[in-house]
């Protein structure tokens, strides 16, 4: 990491740095609510959403990904070739063999830098956290070269019109990884269970919505999230005796009490409620010492896996941990209440929701926080991180605590609100233009930000352009009319043209 060469034992990898991406656009869930005649809450109280996050026509994965990797470098001040490994996360493809890599490779290339290794990782919402993987395989293998590794991961999440639509949701965020961070990946505590199932997968490859066996995917959720578990604490617990040399360890060393906060790959915030109810549930089995006595015996003869469906169980389980729910997840909720499912980016937004909800970066020192990733089909992974203070004065938990907060300044007050009508117009018009060939977004690019790229133009061998958005001098003048003016009058002048439906 220096001018005379680097360490060839790296240690306390992890992320160095982070930037996130805002859409300029959304929809008001409760407004979404009235306009698809559904009772009131179904969204907002049923799912725990508030917001949906949308994406205009001059946003597609590769805008979304080159915008927040270029912030990045330049927040940073880390040049170009100083990184060795890209690795991108994500299920949104615009090409079934280029990968949204090479793209993002224009932005060091033009730096003269070509060794580059890393390509995408795909499976549904867990790409993100396979490429972190893979970043860190890197940084601990003889091939490092003393260079940062970067992640980028991101998603436009997309569903046809129904009760699926209201789950959706965009984002993507960029990590610079490397030794010495300030939030570490804990060594040796990493569990894994992957099987195969059809509970969410995208076999049309002409279409960019999911074909989704809603409950079947939230049982699959539930048993990754208890297999992963169990996984977890033995080998947590493993590796403490190892650290200690000592066998000394109690059966529950490790449990929800031993973290500050458990954050959740979140396709809605209901069920990361159920999910950290779950959790509870597995600690009282175990009847972990900070358990109440009574609920031990309550529930003692109850077994986990055949209970997976009790709905009284859940209801009564939901309220027993409703306390430390609000402690170590809630806080990390924000984002996706107000942002929607994001797939790939979606833990890691509550990973840094949460790490924004305490003022002082002094409050997370040694704390320890435990994360769960799954993407359907299926992946899943859970370990956890530790967040440090450190001497480098470049990278810190405070510099990080100040990019998320400049995304959260983001998301409550330079968003744009659009009407559900527009949305679903928007979505529709989306679909017509996926994948197509001599292509020119034309919607209103008053939603586009200075310093944002964008998609120029697709030609007709499907090539795709993208520059940085500079603003114009006119900007501030077509502001005063507002963004939901312009997209109604677009559709409207669409609609004359015979360009769209309906």
């Amino acid at each position: 990491m220096n001018g005379n060469g680097y360490s060839h034992h790296p240690t306390s990898i992890g992320i160095l740095a982070c930037e996130l991406y805002i859409p300029s656009l959304y929809v008001e869930q409760s407004a979404l609510e009235t306009y698809d005649k559904v009772s009131k809450g179904k969204y907002t109280i049923g799912l725990g959403q508030q917001r949906i996050a949308i994406c205009s026509d001059h946003e597609d994965i590769c805008s979304l990904c080159l915008t927040v990797l270029s912030r990045l470098l330049e927040q940073t001040g880390v040049h170009p070739q100083q990184i060795g490994r890209l690795d991108v996360g994500t299920e949104t493809l615009v090409d079934k063999a280029k990968s949204i890599k090479t793209v993002l490779m224009q932005l060091f290339t033009e730096h003269g830098n070509t060794a580059v290794e890393g390509v995408d990782s795909i499976n549904a919402c867990y790409g993100g956290t396979a490429a972190i993987f893979n970043a860190i395989h890197w940084i601990e293998s003889s091939y490092w070269d003393g260079r940062y590794a970067v992640v980028v991961m991101g998603d436009i999440a997309v569903y046809a019109k129904g009760n699926a639509r209201p789950t959706g949701g965009a984002g993507a965020c960029a990590l610079l990884i490397g030794p010495n961070a300030p939030i570490v990946f804990e060594p040796g505590c990493r569990s894994t269970y992957m099987t195969n199932v059809y509970d969410f997968y995208k076999p049309d490859l002409s279409s960019p919505y999911p074909v989704v066996d809603g409950q079947l995917s939230v049982q699959c959720y539930t048993s990754a999230l208890d297999t992963c578990y169990a996984q977890y604490c033995l080998k947590a617990e493993m590796n403490g005796e190892s650290r200690s040399k000592t066998s000394s360890a109690a059966a529950d060393n490790i449990n929800l009490s031993t973290f500050a906060g458990i954050v959740f790959h979140t396709p809605y915030v209901k069920l990361t409620q159920k999910s950290f109810s779950r959790l509870y549930f597995n600690d009282i089995l175990r009847a972990c010492s900070y358990i109440p006595n009574a609920l031990v015996e309550k529930y003692k003869d109850f077994d986990i896996h055949s209970s997976a469906n009790d709905k009284d169980l859940e209801r009564d389980l939901i309220e027993q941990s409703r306390e430390l729910f609000g402690q170590k997840t809630l806080p990390g909720l924000y984002f996706s209440q107000n942002m929607g499912n994001m797939y790939t980016p979606s833990l890691y937004y509550s990973l840094f929701s949460f790490l924004s909800s305490q003022p002082s970066e002094e409050q997370f020192y040694g704390q320890r926080i435990l994360l769960f990733s799954y993407g359907s089909g299926l992946a899943s992974s859970m370990y956890s991180i530790i967040c440090r203070k450190v001497h480098d004065t470049r990278f810190t938990l405070g510099e990080i605590q100040k990019s998320i907060k400049r995304a959260r300044q983001e998301l409550d007050n330079e968003r744009i609100e659009l009407a559900p009508e527009l949305m679903d117009k928007l979505l529709l018009e989306r679909e017509k233009h996926d994948h197509q060939a001599s292509f020119i977004p034309s919607q209103p690019s008053e939603v586009l930000k200075p310093g944002n790229m964008y998609l120029k133009s697709v030609d007709k061998n499907y090539r795709r352009v993208y520059e940085k958005f500079h603003g114009d001098e006119n900007s501030s003048t077509n502001k005063k009319a507002t963004v939901q003016q312009l997209y109604s009058e677009y559709f409207q002048t669409r609609q004359i043209n015979g360009d769209t439906h309906g």
